[in-house]
């Protein structure tokens, strides 16, 4: 849906159609301008913006399998994501959540059903099967599976889990077979629940990384976390290029970002009762502060430019296009925020998410069409966004 998260679904704006339609028209214009060839992108240094393959090519094969990741590359993603994970023996693998349980058949192995247990991340109770509760070896039996209902099941139960080393190797392997860089674009999922289980993501990611020699500024990786207290540690490790995630609960009607927990702020600002918000990060003095210790950002996309419901006059969304449901075909697109601009002022690029193809999930505007948002988005001048399908990226990129 146009206001997912990297995470979950949600939903949320309301607007004048005229003026909106002549700024997306102006944005749409800009972009189909710039062809590859004229190095002109918007973009902080004018450079090609990325597609980064969101867990690889999730919106067709079950998200961090490297058969994921590997349709990415062949798709022309410029880099692969991987959640990152650590197993009860300390190994990195890659997994959305420390939860495991909607994106393996961990629930249905008789085997592991006393590893059903409840645990605290983010400060809210979850129940089902974790990484931390089980060896390399036990992980590698289960197998990966589609979580999303509407997306294609037929390859559920196919591919293992893979390990950051696979990842890394798969990278290396692919960029050697096609001749350009494939880079690898990890996040730190959940560090402060890592740490309080004994086994820290940063250590672990960085002595591998190191085998590799990516250690500097230029090497083909990129780390980003929700959390600023790890980024701020691996700044003083590592000159690999960081990245601060900003996030959100929802967007309301108005199309007002909406804060509640535990997506309203880093889950360390709440561990060390720090009244700021993700917003706070994207003001102008909340950029200069990141620009002390990371190289980007990367919002959830409503923060650069959102989308509305059109409001009737019982105060509640009209169902524009009459299919009996209300959801993001129902809104339309509002004026960008100044937070690329911002953001490039600080000397920040700006890694948007997340991208996907489902009709429920495009704005009126786009017409059905999921090019016309990447082109939009582009035109805006983020320097990378995350996509399911990176296929579609990378044709509206070359403005197809």
């Amino acid at each position: 849906m146009f206001l997912q998260r990297k995470g979950n679904q949600m939903t949320g704006f309301t607007y004048r159609a005229i003026a909106l339609a002549a700024a997306t028209a102006a944005l749409l214009g800009a972009c189909a301008s710039t062809t590859p060839g004229q190095n002109k992108y918007p973009t902080l240094n004018g450079a090609q913006p990325l597609v980064i393959g969101h867990r690889g090519a999730s919106g067709y094969l079950p998200e961090h399998t490297l058969a994921s990741y590997q349709k990415a590359i062949d798709m022309g993603a410029d880099f692969i994501e991987p959640d990152l994970v650590v197993t009860k023996d300390g190994e990195l693998v890659a997994r959305h959540e420390p939860n495991i349980t909607a994106t393996t058949d961990a629930s249905t192995r008789p085997e592991f059903a006393s590893r059903k247990t409840t645990r605290k991340v983010d400060g809210v109770n979850e129940t089902g099967w974790f990484a931390t509760d089980f060896t390399l070896a036990e992980l590698r039996t289960l197998r990966a599976k589609q979580p999303n209902p509407a997306r294609d099941k037929s390859f559920d139960g196919q591919f293992q889990i893979p390990t950051f080393r696979e990842i890394l190797e798969l990278a290396k392997t692919q960029s050697a077979r096609t001749g350009r860089t494939i880079g690898v674009y990890a996040e730190t999922k959940h560090p402060t629940y890592h740490v309080d289980a004994g086994l820290p993501i940063e250590p672990r990611m960085l002595a591998m990384l190191a085998e590799y020699g990516y250690t500097k500024k230029d090497s083909p990786v990129i780390i980003q976390s929700f959390e600023v207290s790890n980024l701020k540690a691996l700044r003083k490790l590592t000159q690999v290029r960081l990245v601060q995630l900003v996030d959100a609960d929802d967007v309301d009607s108005k199309g007002n970002m909406v804060l509640v927990a535990p997506f309203d702020k880093p889950y360390d600002f709440a561990v060390a009762k720090d009244p700021r918000t993700f917003p706070d990060l994207l003001t102008p003095q909340g950029l200069a502060e990141v620009k002390t210790y990371a190289d980007g950002i990367g919002p959830w996309k409503p923060y650069l430019a959102s989308g509305a419901h059109v409001l009737g006059a019982d105060g509640k969304p009209k169902d524009l296009n009459g299919d009996g449901k209300i959801n993001d075909n129902d809104r339309v697109a509002l004026p960008p925020t100044d937070v690329v601009k911002n953001a490039h002022a600080a000397g920040l690029f700006v890694h948007a998410y997340t991208f996907r193809s489902e009709a429920p999930g495009l704005l009126s505007d786009y017409k059905g069409d999921p090019k016309a948002e990447y082109k939009r988005f582009f035109a805006l001048g983020v320097d990378g966004l995350f996509s399911d399908f990176p296929d579609t990226a990378v044709a509206a990129r070359a403005g197809q």
